[in-house]
């Protein structure tokens, strides 16, 4: 095992540590997650410094932009009709298309973000250990590519703000790529999918959200399907709930058997405020998933590294 891979694991084992904050009494949870968020600063510090010392030795950098010849013993290969789309951005179009048919807006994430959208909007309070959770890459400028497309939400609930007045509702769908700074193995990638969703009026509730939920995974794997949820924790949203749906009969799926697809909630009053909105006359419910996962589990696939890898033979089944 590489020092890097060493670090990584010793990350690993003090995040799963963290997981057990919630088993600590409440006087004491701020004093184990400065604890926590000490020890994981001091192994991240570690592993940029080993990264850095890796880079400086490094002999001749790899030019990926380098032109490859034609392999002529593989002519098909390169032959333009063999052509066709990613099998992500093929069910992205049908996420997107199940919405808009329940009148969603559909808005189109970001590649790069920024400290604020990313977490001080979504009610994360500074220095808090729940930022460790979304732990990401950042570019020497500060800027981050986003762990998840709810940096998103405080700009739709801006833009969209003004049909309340017009007693209108926001509904909004947000799909996008999103990076996090992961052990890459058959069920955790670096570089993944997720969409987002917001509603805001008067009136909605946790009742309208599960319907909604319900109806979009019924509609994409054509079947009728059982839900469940359990608590779970997000700053963004309280009460926050863990979506679970029965595992669908494509998959050998059995009564009793659920699968975890996504995190939901209301939303939390104070994300509402910082976008301009009222939360005593406006209610909201907002969720976010996993859309690799959602596909995978459509096709029946097994690694979500096949996504990103380029391999012409695993691409070609869905010519």
């Amino acid at each position: 095992m590489t020092e890097i891979e060493s670090l990584k694991q010793e990350l690993k084992k003090v995040n799963a540590e963290y997981a057990g904050i919630r088993n600590v009494p409440a006087e004491e949870r701020a004093e184990f997650g400065r604890k926590i968020n000490a020890k994981k600063q001091e192994i991240l510090a570690k592993i940029v410094a080993t990264e850095k010392k890796m880079l400086d030795t490094q002999v001749e950098p790899i030019d990926v932009t380098a032109f490859c010849a034609p392999n002529e013993s593989i002519p098909e290969v390169y032959s333009q009709e063999y052509g066709s789309r990613h099998p992500l951005a093929t069910e992205i179009d049908r996420v997107c298309e199940i919405y808009q048919m329940m009148g969603f807006d559909v808005v189109e994430s970001r590649q790069l973000d920024d400290e604020y959208h990313m977490f001080d909007s979504l009610n994360f309070a500074k220095e808090h250990p729940a930022r460790d959770g979304y732990d990401t890459f950042r570019t020497e400028e500060g800027l981050i590519p986003p762990a998840h497309t709810s940096t998103m939400q405080h700009r739709v609930l801006k833009e969209y703000r003004d049909k309340l007045a017009q007693g209108k509702n926001i509904a909004v769908v947000v799909p996008g790529r999103v990076y996090r700074n992961e052990d890459v193995d058959a069920t955790h990638e670096h570089t993944f999918y997720q969409c987002e969703g917001v509603y805001v009026s008067r009136e909605c509730n946790m009742g309208q959200m599960l319907g909604i939920l319900r109806e979009f995974f019924e509609k994409y794997y054509e079947q009728k399907l059982e839900i469940r949820t359990q608590p779970g924790y997000f700053p963004f949203t309280e009460p926050s709930l863990e979506f679970m749906i029965e595992k669908p009969k494509s998959l050998g799926g059995k009564k009793g058997d659920f699968l975890e697809m996504l995190g939901c909630g209301m939303i939390h009053p104070n994300v509402l405020k910082m976008a301009g909105i009222d939360p005593a006359e406006y209610h909201g419910f907002a969720w976010g998933g996993g859309m690799d996962r959602l596909v995978m589990l459509k096709y029946g696939l097994s690694d979500v590294r096949a996504f990103e890898s380029g391999n012409l033979s695993f691409l070609r089944n869905f010519r």
